[in-house]
């Protein structure tokens, strides 16, 4: 009578849950098609609307952009779907997503197979690597593989803008005169364009353009030393930009560039007006390449008006920010030289040597990713210390001789353990390879002999000779062994002759003899073979075990000892499983 309640309680609980369960799996049906409803309800023009007031980098607009990429998505209309991966990009904050919306880009853009928006997709990824990593050769691949796609196409803004991110790298890696040539032409277009009749979103697009590259080609006459036509074109930009909303960014830059040419022509108090100005919208920005030029030559002006108390500041917001963005331009490399002197003259000798390493770390990254720029810059600070050093060589001389002796007495003996670790690579990989082709071309690693069949009549006879045993009870020993092996019951730990024996019914001298006689193996080595065979395909064929320790896989394939299962493992196949692996993620890594 209690178990019929409890069996009533426990149907009716069941029973709710299932139905509470079923209305849930109905009001999620119901949402989903909802959703999918509204989605093509809304039209791509109304789900823009949602997000196009924030500003960029604002991830709160992204929920609003991921539906207008998943209506693009669900219609096929990869035109929108590359507009929708673009705008994410436009407001993704963190720079790794940035990159890998870029390459959702272009894969939408090459199922669209227009020529236009496969240009601006790579286009887009080349800016990412420009503006978010500093990453120059990588964006100049990206800006070539745009130009070639867009040179024979009639959208003439589309081939000029990529023009214009090819000076500016080029401008950046200290190609100048081959940059003023891209620069020109732009400016040429944009100029020409404005003078016609555009359409108000045109007239926007071409008059940033128009401004950037006027700015781009400043700099180039800057770095060139010509500061006439530098200065003539400032002037140019501030008028053209000056009180334009639209345009804010670009008049700062025309600031901090005039700021510049004032520092040049010696008006110091005019160019600390212009530098201050402009700072702030920089910062806004997060440009922070140009944030620390101009710190930094509001450091010199005040430097040259002798307020240094003053300049190291400016002077040490530079290296602040090069060590938050880890990047740094080289005309800035002065900066450490004046801190390493001005520290020097203030005898603070942790201070001294921390700009100096600070020095040593810029020129490394100069020296990376500005080659062309990093052999023409005027390095002060190494003259005087090649100077000192010269001093010193004379009494170095001894020290370094016998310093030779020594690094060509540790030359050899790397070479001789090189040597010896390229004969053991070599001889590890003709294992590997043997090992590989016993893998490839058998259906297991063990002998022919091991197959689990007795179909000739004198293996029979022997084996009833040896036992004294029917030919049914052999038969049922070879099913069960068959089984053993099909289901696995190898790896299991401390497995022995007796208990496995016991578990088939029957007693240890059938089980050995069977064993020996159609395995041609004791049992200790039949259990071993079986389970290295195991572990050998596993790691092999499944990538998981590349990130298993030697113990975690002995323990996998039901050893307890690490050694005895790499000793076993080597006696087998030839080869350490350490070495199979690496081996084996090698040639993966490589397919």
């Amino acid at each position: 009578m209690l178990f019929n309640a409890f069996g009533m309680v426990f149907c009716v609980g069941f029973l709710k849950k299932f139905w509470f369960f079923v209305l849930f799996l109905l009001i999620g049906l119901s949402n989903n098609y909802c959703f999918g409803q509204k989605l093509q309800q809304d039209s791509y023009e109304s789900l823009k609307e949602k997000y196009d007031g924030f500003d960029k980098n604002d991830a709160k607009a992204l929920p609003f952009v991921n539906r207008f990429i998943l209506k693009a998505k669900k219609e096929s209309n990869y035109s929108k779907l590359v507009q929708g991966y673009q705008d994410a990009i436009y407001f993704e904050p963190n720079k790794l997503l940035k990159l890998k919306f870029a390459d959702s880009t272009l894969i939408a853009a090459y199922h669209s197979k227009d020529n236009d928006l496969i240009t601006s997709a790579y286009l887009g990824k080349g800016i990412i690597y420009y503006s978010n990593f500093r990453k120059y050769t990588p964006a100049l691949n990206e800006y070539l593989k745009a130009f070639s796609y867009v040179k024979n196409s009639d959208n003439e803004y589309l081939h000029y803008k990529v023009i214009y991110h090819l000076g500016v790298v080029k401008s950046y890696l200290g190609y100048y005169q081959e940059a003023i040539f891209h620069f020109n032409d732009c400016i040429k277009y944009f100029e020409t364009k404005l003078a016609s009749n555009l359409h108000p979103n045109e007239v926007y697009n071409h008059k940033k353009g128009y401004l950037n590259s006027i700015h781009q080609a400043l700099v180039c006459y800057r770095n060139l030393k010509e500061h006439q036509k530098s200065d003539s074109l400032v002037d140019v930009g501030l008028k053209s930009s000056a009180g334009k909303k639209d345009f804010v960014l670009e008049y700062n830059y025309f600031l901090k560039s005039k700021g510049i040419s004032e520092y040049y022509t010696h008006h110091y108090p005019k160019a600390l007006h212009y530098l201050t100005l402009s700072v702030n919208e920089l910062k806004k920005a997060n440009d922070f390449s140009w944030v620390s030029v101009n710190y930094f030559y509001q450091g010199k002006s005040l430097m040259a008006l002798g307020k240094m108390p003053l300049a190291i500041p400016k002077f040490e917001k530079v290296d602040s920010i090069f060590n938050k963005n880890q990047f740094i331009l080289p005309e800035l490399r002065n900066n450490y030289e004046i801190l390493i002197s001005y520290y020097k003259k203030q005898k603070n000798a942790d201070k001294q040597l921390y700009y100096m390493n600070q020095l040593l770390k810029s020129d490394s990254i100069i020296g990376k990713d500005f080659i062309y720029l990093s052999t023409k810059i005027h390095k002060d600070y190494d003259t005087k210390a090649l100077y000192e050093e010269k001093k010193e060589l004379e009494k170095e001389m001894l020290s370094r001789n016998v310093l030779l002796f020594f690094l060509v007495s540790i030359s050899t003996v790397f070479l001789i353990l090189f040597i010896k670790k390229y004969r053991k690579e070599k001889m590890i990989q003709s294992k590997y390879e043997l090992l590989q082709k016993k893998l490839l071309t058998n259906h297991n690693l063990l002998s022919k002999n091991d197959n689990l069949s007795l179909d000739n009549d004198s293996d029979w006879l022997d084996i009833q000779k040896k036992c004294f045993v029917s030919h049914d009870i052999v038969e049922n020993i070879s099913s069960k062994l068959e089984k053993f092996e099909i289901n696995n019951e190898f790896l299991k730990k401390g497995i022995t002759l007796n208990t496995l024996a016991s578990y088939f019914g029957t007693n240890t001298k059938y089980l050995s003899t069977v064993i020996h006689d159609y395995k041609k193996k004791n049992f200790n080595k039949y259990i071993n073979d079986l389970r290295i065979d195991y572990i050998t395909r596993h790691i092999y064929n499944s990538t998981k075990y590349h990130h298993f320790t030697i113990e975690a896989l002995a323990e996998e394939c039901g050893f307890s000892s690490r050694q005895h299962f790499s000793d076993l493992f080597y006696e087998i196949n030839g080869i350490r499983p350490k070495y199979f692996i690496r081996k084996r993620v090698q040639e993966l890594k490589n397919l």
